[in-house]
Formats: structure tokens, sequence, C-alpha cells
């Protein structure tokens, strides 16, 4: 696993970089990724607003500010992503406020598409889902854990929605926002602030 963690790193990019990516792709009508058709760049455009509302916005629990702080180690997290991606939207941003909060995180963002090896260790039931982080050792030998693609209580949300609506169309996608927007990333952090204490003992 070193060697698929090292290939990811070493094609990774700050969120810094990553945001101006996007930004570069939206000036050519485009998303990141393979695949390239109007709805993705369409995704991209609506998830680079949102990302830049959350920058400003996201509140971070007192709790996990705390557990986070407390990291002593170096850690690096992976984050496998894609511009187009809702989730990666409404997740990333606080993942890059924790690594503020800690110079010892080093969050690298992983296009998805690009590396499809580290990918395929990291499905979910089977599915290339993100966003996926993957926080490993500073040498880059140890998985310490993994999160993603949303909170649980959001992916009971969506199979609900898909169930409700006979797979995905504009409702669920509504929905799924919806949920997010009463949530305020609160599920999300909670998750990791058990992540992070387990991995600490």
């Amino acid at each position: 696993m070193q060697a698929i963690y090292q290939n990811a790193f070493t094609n990774s990019m700050s969120y810094f970089n990553y945001l101006l990516l996007i930004d570069e792709k939206i000036a050519h009508d485009a998303s990141t990724g393979h695949e390239q058709n109007q709805m993705l760049a369409d995704f991209t455009k609506l998830n680079r607003t949102r990302m830049k509302r959350l920058d400003k916005t996201q509140q971070i629990l007192p709790e996990l500010e705390n557990v986070t702080k407390q990291i002593n180690q170096k850690q690096v997290w992976l984050v496998l992503t894609e511009s187009w991606c809702g989730d990666a939207a409404q997740n990333i941003p606080v993942l890059q406020k924790l690594a503020e909060m800690n110079p010892l995180i080093d969050l690298r963002l992983v296009l998805r598409d690009d590396n499809d090896e580290l990918m395929q260790k990291y499905l979910t039931n089977g599915g290339k889902s993100i966003p996926k982080l993957i926080a490993v050792s500073a040498d880059l030998k140890k998985e310490l854990f993994t999160w993603g693609p949303r909170p649980a209580a959001a992916q009971v949300e969506v199979k609900r929605l898909l169930d409700e609506n006979g797979g995905f169309n504009d409702k669920v996608k509504e929905g799924v926002q919806i949920w997010y927007n009463n949530d305020k990333g609160i599920s999300m952090q909670n998750e990791m602030i058990e992540l992070l204490k387990n991995a600490a003992k």
C-alpha cells in the first residue's frame, strides 16, 4: 500500500490549488474527471459556490477543534474527490478547516479518475463513491483511519430519497441539499471526533 499512497501523494494538490483547478475548469465550462458533459460542468459551478460559502461560514464544533489540536504526530490526509461531486463540496471545506487548526495535518486532494489504483482499494459497496478520506502516517506506511463518502445519517436520507423517487433525479438532488443545509456539517464533525479519538488510542 505504501507505493499506492506514495503515487497518490505525488499526484495530489493542496486545497488552495484544488480550488484554482476548479476555477480553471469553470472558465472552460468543464469539470475535473475523465467524463465530460454539461451536467458535470454545471455541478462544478454550483459546488464552487457552495465551497466558497462554507469556507466563510462553516463552524467547527469545540470538541472537534479540541481533538484536532491534540494530534501530536504528522498525518497525511489523502482525499479522493472530483469537482462535480456534491458530497465533496459539502465535506472537504470542513477537512480544510481542521487542517488549518493543526500544522501536523497535511490535507492533500487526489482526483479520483487520475488515481484509480487508490480508489480501487477504497470502494464503498463496490462503487467509486467520493469523497473518501484516507488518513495515513507521515511515512505513508500505515493507514490511520478512513471516512466517507458522506455522513451515515446522510446515507440513510439518500437511500430514502432514491427509494421514494425510483432512482436519482432532481428531487433526490434537492433533498440531499436540504439535508446538508439543515445539518450544517454537524453529523460529519461528530463522526470525525470519534475517528480522531480512536486513532489516538
